[in-house]
Parts: C-alpha cells; sequence; structure tokens
C-alpha cells in the first residue's frame, strides 16, 4: 500500500492528512477534536477504515534547540495510543515551524481565492500535511520509527 496518515498534535485539535509514497504529496484530511487527552477515536477509526493507510507520521513538537517539550510526551504518547490501536508502524519527525508553513500556504490560498476566512480552522490539518510531506520527501533509512507494533 502506499497511503499514510500524517497528524499534527495538540491538546486541543488533531490535524490529520493524508499522503501517498508514490507520488509524495500529502494533503489536510480532518481536524479530530481532542477531550480530556484522547482523541475523538470514532472519527479516527473512520478515517482509517476510508483510507486504509499503511504506515502513520507524528509530528514531534520540540523546543527552537531540538530539545523535548511538554508537547513532546503529549505527542510521544499519541504515537503509543495509534500504534496500539491501529496495529501499524509509526513514525516521529520532527515538525518544527510545520504551523508556519500551514498558515503561509493558508495565506497563499486566500489571496488566491482558494481559501475563505471560515477555512481558518482547518489550518491543524495543513500542518499535519507539512509534517507528512517532510516526512515522504525523507529517505527511508532517516526517519525515526517506533519499535514494531503489536500484533493485532
Amino acid at each position: 500500500m502506499s497511503c499514510v496518515f500524517g497528524f499534527d498534535y495538540g491538546s486541543r485539535l488533531l490535524g490529520v492528512a493524508v499522503g501517498n509514497r508514490f507520488t509524495g504529496l500529502a494533503r489536510a484530511l480532518a481536524v479530530v477534536p481532542v477531550r480530556d487527552g484522547e482523541p475523538d477515536w470514532n472519527k479516527l477509526d473512520a478515517l482509517r477504515r476510508e483510507w486504509q493507510p499503511d504506515t502513520l507520521v507524528i509530528g514531534l513538537p520540540l523546543t527552537l534547540e531540538g530539545g523535548e517539550q511538554p508537547a513532546s510526551r503529549g505527542a510521544r504518547r499519541l504515537a503509543e495510543q495509534l500504534g496500539r490501536r491501529y496495529a501499524l508502524p509509526v513514525a516521529l519527525i520532527d515538525e518544527r515551524h510545520s504551523s508556519q508553513e500551514a498558515a503561509r500556504r493558508f495565506a497563499g490560498a486566500r489571496a488566491a481565492g482558494l481559501k475563505k476566512r471560515r477555512d481558518a480552522s482547518a489550518i491543524d490539518a495543513e500542518a499535519a500535511a507539512v509534517i507528512l510531506e517532510r516526512w515522504l520527501a525523507q529517505p527511508a533509512d532517516a526517519t525515526s520509527t517506533l519499535a514494531d507494533p503489536p500484533p493485532p
């Protein structure tokens, strides 16, 4: 398979993108609410059934110097939850500046008349697309992958 999901972790919203290994392209897919540290699993389950990804990529929030921060623990926890729940390989990738790139893309699309102000709620999904594109552009041996998922 060639379908990959990317995630932009947030304590209130989880951006989701879908990408293709063959084309190296990704696009924003959805924004999933997070309540009490738990994403809307029903929505994530439905997206997984529809798209059937073979790999999950989580953006790892790091400080500008590359160190861990409180949000890093939340992203790592999400990565472990997703790996256990879906029995798929999970990769972590540095997400520094992905939100700024997503905002720049959104502003460009607005200027071109392709997006409207009300579409700004999907900026987290656009950040997930940025994260996923970075991962897709890396050589396979350069990515950080969590341990193999447990059997289903």
